[in-house]
């Protein structure tokens, strides 16, 4: 069937009919300048170039009407019709501004810089936007490996690039840090739909620029939230699919008014049963946003957030549970009395989070401008556990007495709490010349966390008033100054340097469960610098090398599990790019040498967070390759591919009593193939087809190498179908989307735990495992007026 299915795609493009294709080309300026760097899309159409070094471009297109969008910070809209070859030469300095994009302009890169990245644009996060988290979205770009503990994408969610998992991933929202400061994790359900609020994001592989919040040690994620609207807009968004799946969206712009003010804003609902039993979602969301447009001023205030309420699903199955019943979550489980297994209504995850941010920036002439964020996020929110036959000394209860006997255990339900407090800064001023673009700038931020127990029933002990059992205090500051400069050296050499100093404080008070100290006062001051060349040999064709150093500090879990070492990273990166109008290239080799990297150990702790380990040496190898081919005008192909090697040079771990070492290891979570591929048909105007694949090559989830710790292999295919109605009666468009996840409903695994525990001096181990949706579907339909 797979066979079949693959022919066919071939077949449609050898049907499809050949038109007469005509070449648009030209040059992109700012009154007399080139523009090098500028995006030439075809709107509609996933086809797109960017303008060389003298601002030229071009395309081969089919005869008739196009429109073309030429964005270089801002924006132009023309209008062709095609019956020749045509020159269109494009001057930018009357265009509409893009403001927007000045809040990241410190911590994204563009095609001229020597880092390695991937853009995901607002068309293609409209395409497959059905309810599904952010990492589902960017499955598909290179080296990315993503995985759902509900198993169909919503709910707990999360990704790796390079292997590198998500407390190693900085995450900037409009240029304002994400990861949690403790934590280091960045939390998808608590900002359900929100990609219904984001125009584009930049993944960068690797280091990667200098940048805000926790230290990038494997990737970094930066995220433009939606951009002002010229003209007033509303839409209704709706979707439906397997499990119980549903969202609801209502957006709206006023569009510019008095000449200078917008606002706009979002509301979502989505819920989900999810694949695995009893893995419910239910998030609420928001987004607002206020913004000031002036002749060289751009304010925006915004807030977003929302509540989510999901049931517990980060227990995973043994392997007998995944032969029997795969979709089976163990979670909340309990004996009543008469000895039937029972599951406990309310094994949640309850959390709320608000985000504020205020944006200033400013434009002062000769090159000049500036930026500067303030920010506060508010979090609260618990775990409530059923916990069977629990020591009631573990949680400062009083042993009782009932028929004459003392009792000393009980089931108990708890709630575990976080309320936190962030807040903070950023900053940079810039300039820019012909030939020089500096930046400097920084940050301050602050995190206060509230961390407390409280057992709220004992179904064995008589009934209490609410009791605390344990609780902690925590506080981080992060400070970070940075430089950054590109040079042109040449016409075609630039140079570009980047130097970030980096201060960090963490500490901790307080007691844990058991009674247990834990006490952190720790303080760490990094530096971190970069250098790059950049060499064009032709207005296609780019070379680049950089060298980054990186430094990251550990989390909170890795100081209750020991006392953890930061790590150390120096990443050599070396890239070629090529683009022409119908073919563009992406291709790098990328060395990342770690001193005391903080690799996953395979276990996990009681809130199903994974445990890291120092591991001394260790390497990362590979070669990463992704394309666009345009073979037709209705038909493009866009493959990579990530091939890598991932080592600790030496790992020790006990077994059967003693210390050993295991020698020359793979790091867990580390596949050595990762594979992506996007075939897109558009037969009719309007209509778009897509069938996308994603093959993740075997993985231990230990360092030991141990075959009982095998994650095997998994090829999954989806289509994705998109029907535009454009001047539909009543609205502006009506937008129709499908998509089918796991087309040939292959059962695989993404993700799982591996442990060991001794008994008399002998060593055994064991398994979980996260089980991914089988075939499974969402349709919507969205309405804009």
């Amino acid at each position: 069937m797979k066979h079949v299915f693959l022919i066919f795609s071939f077949f449609l493009v050898a049907v499809s009919g050949f038109s007469q294709e005509l070449r648009v080309s030209g040059t992109v300026t700012s009154g007399d300048k080139p523009l090098e760097g500028a995006i030439v899309r075809v709107e509609g159409s996933s086809q797109f170039t960017q303008t060389s070094a003298g601002g030229k471009y071009s395309f081969t297109l089919d005869e008739g009407v196009h429109h073309l969008i030429f964005s270089f910070g801002n924006k132009k809209r023309v209008r062709i019709d095609l019956s020749e070859d045509i020159v269109l030469n494009v001057d930018m300095s009357d265009a509409e501004e893009l403001l927007d994009e000045v809040f990241l302009s410190a911590v994204r890169v563009s095609a001229a810089s020597p880092i390695t990245y991937s853009n995901l644009s607002n068309e293609e996060i409209e395409d497959r936007n059905l309810g599904q988290d952010i990492p589902s979205l960017m499955q598909y770009m290179p080296g990315v490996v993503t995985t759902s503990d509900a198993g169909a994408g919503i709910g707990y969610s999360s990704i790796r690039v390079r292997g590198t998992e998500a407390r190693g991933i900085n995450v900037t929202i409009n240029g304002i840090p994400y990861n949690d400061a403790e934590s280091q994790g960045t939390f998808w359900v608590n900002l359900g739909d929100f990609a219904s609020s984001v125009e584009d994001l930049q993944l960068q592989r690797g280091v990667g620029t200098s940048t805000n919040g926790a230290g990038a040690f494997g990737a970094s994620l930066n995220i433009l939230t939606d951009r002002y609207n010229y003209e007033p807009s509303a839409e209704i968004a709706n979707s439906f699919g397997s499990y119980n799946t549903r969202k609801h969206t209502v957006k709206f712009s006023t569009g510019i008014f008095d000449d200078h003010w917008e606002f706009n804003g979002r509301a979502s609902v989505i819920k989900s049963d999810g694949y695995i039993d009893r893995a419910s979602t239910d998030l609420k969301s928001y987004f607002f946003q206020g913004s000031y447009i002036g002749e060289t001023t751009l304010v925006k205030a915004l807030t977003f957030g929302g509540s989510e309420v999901t049931y517990q699903a980060w227990d995973g199955i043994d392997a007998d549970q995944l032969k029997e019943d795969r979709r089976f979550n163990p979670a909340g489980a309990y004996e009543d009395d008469q000895g039937n297994l029972r599951f406990y209504d309310n094994h949640i995850d309850d959390y709320k989070q608000d985000h504020f941010q205020l944006l200033w920036n400013e434009r002062y002439g000769n090159g000049w401008s500036s930026n500067i964020a303030l920010h506060y996020t508010y979090g609260r929110g618990f775990y409530e556990s059923y916990r069977a036959e629990e020591d009631l000394e573990a949680y400062n209860l009083e042993p009782f007495t009932a028929n004459g006997e003392e009792i000393t255990q009980s089931d108990l339900v708890t709630k575990k709490w976080l309320v936190n407090d962030f807040y903070g800064t950023t900053f940079n001023v810039q300039y820019e010349n012909e030939n020089l673009e500096v930046i400097a700038g920084g940050a301050w931020n602050n995190y206060e966390g509230d961390h407390f127990g409280e057992v709220i029933f004992t179904r064995f002990a008589p009934s209490l008033p609410l009791h605390r059992y344990y609780e902690n205090d925590a506080e981080k500051s992060d400070f970070n100054l940075f430089g950054k400069v590109t040079y042109a050296l040449r016409d075609n050499l630039a140079l570009y340097g980047d130097l970030q100093l980096r201060k960090i404080n963490y500490e901790v008070n307080g007691f844990e469960e058991e009674n247990a100290p834990f006490i952190v006062d720790d303080s760490h001051t990094f530096f971190n610098p970069k250098a790059g060349l950049t060499y064009e040999f032709s207005e296609a064709s780019r070379l680049y090398f950089s060298f980054a150093r990186a430094h990251r500090e550990p989390n909170r879990s890795d100081y209750e599990a020991g006392n953890p070492e930061p790590e150390e990273l120096n990443d050599y990166e070396l890239g070629w790019r090529f683009a022409t109008s119908n073919f563009q290239l992406n291709s790098n080799l990328y060395y990342m040498d770690y001193r005391n990297q903080l690799v996953l150990t395979g276990e996990l702790n009681d809130v199903g967070a994974p445990i890291r380990r120092n591991s001394g040496n260790s390497y990362r190898l590979g070669l990463e390759l992704d394309a666009v081919v345009r073979l037709h005008p209705k038909f493009s192909w866009r493959p990579n591919v990530a091939i890598s090697r991932n080592k600790n040079d030496e790992w020790f771990a006990s077994w059967d009593g003693e210390l050993r070492s295991f020698g020359k290891t793979d790091i867990s979570y580390s596949p050595g193939i990762i594979a992506g591929n996007i075939l897109e048909y558009r037969p009719v105007e309007g209509l778009e087809i897509k069938f996308l694949s994603k093959y993740v090559g075997g993985q231990y989830m230990s360092n030991l190498e141990n075959e009982t710790s095998l994650l095997e292999s998994y090829f999954v295919n989806d289509i994705n179908l998109q029907y535009t109605w454009s001047n539909a009666p009543l609205f502006k468009e009506i937008v129709f989307t499908g998509l089918i996840n796991n087309i040939f409903s292959e059962e695989y695994v993404s993700n799982g735990y591996y442990y060991t525990y001794d008994w008399d001096g002998i060593t055994y181990d064991g398994v979980g495992y996260y089980p991914q949706a089988t075939r499974n579907f969402l349709a919507g339909v969205t309405l804009r007026f």
